[in-house]
């Protein structure tokens, strides 16, 4: 049964965190690349790593948020589950725009 009381992410939330501090390390590793003037390939290679780091966690988080928030307001029905889905469709949009 699912947990309505807590965000949908609270059971991957260690594994969300870890992620967050690896794409943080990855950006930092960016900005010392720069500082130490890089080659622009490697930097671009680092960026998409980070990128993709980020990505995961998003996708992730949606994923959640589909199987907790969404779900939880299509049972109650009305106009609390149009506007969870309205929210997620438009951060699917902002997802694939990115």
């Amino acid at each position: 049964m699912i947990d309505h009381s807590a965000p949908g992410y609270t059971a991957d939330k260690d594994a969300l965190l870890k992620r967050l501090r690896r794409a943080e390390g990855q950006v930092r590793g960016v900005a010392r690349m720069v500082d130490e003037d890089a080659y622009c390939i490697d930097i671009l290679t680092q960026v998409s790593a980070a990128t993709k780091a980020l990505e995961t966690v998003a996708l992730q988080l949606l994923e959640d948020h589909l199987a907790h928030c969404v779900a939880e307001a299509a049972e109650r029905g009305g106009p609390v589950a149009q506007e969870k889905l309205t929210e997620a469709s438009a951060a699917i949009a902002r997802l694939v725009r990115s």
